[in-house]
């Protein structure tokens, strides 16, 4: 009898996941440090921020909680995600290891990413509107891709997981 097999041995020619789990990664590390949005106040002061640039600065102001929050629900939690994704793609894995991988991968994909960065982003906003305008850049829509690609392969692979385990 042939012991666990990884799901790239199972499923050869899904060469999709490895491209969907490789371009999420790169856009999400270029999301992270491409600016978000464009602040503009008064006609003074001007600065974007990254996700990066705007962790730090909410340290360096005291607001270390909210960076806190907003750097392991934005950054950590999607790089493990991905992380477990292709581990969970690439690890020759018995039935229960891979079980509970899929079981970890579902609770990463529900508190990662893109709702919490979005709240933070929308708190901001409301917060500067009376004294500022913010205009989204070019991150926003990198992050969202990046976003988008680690749910399409999150998907296909917990479907060919689960399929694996029948």
């Amino acid at each position: 009898m042939a012991g666990p097999r990884p799901l790239n041995a199972i499923y050869p020619r899904r060469y999709e996941i490895p491209l969907l789990i490789g371009a999420a990664a790169v856009l999400l590390a270029t999301g992270l440090c491409l600016p978000l949005f464009h602040v503009t106040q008064m006609v003074f002061w001007k600065s974007s921020y990254s996700v990066i640039t705007g962790v730090v600065n909410l340290a360096k102001e005291g607001n270390v909680f909210l960076a806190l929050i907003i750097f392991v629900f934005s950054v950590l939690f999607p790089i493990i995600k991905l992380l477990a994704l292709a581990y969970l793609w690439m690890a020759a894995l018995p039935n229960a290891r891979r079980a509970a991988a899929l079981y970890w991968l579902g609770f990463l994909g529900k508190w990662s990413m893109l709702d919490v960065l979005l709240l933070a982003l929308a708190i901001l906003a409301v917060k500067m509107q009376a004294l500022a305008k913010v205009e989204p850049q070019v991150g926003v829509y990198v992050f969202c891709a990046a976003v988008f690609l680690s749910i399409v392969a999150t998907t296909l692979v917990e479907s060919l997981a689960r399929r694996s385990l029948k």
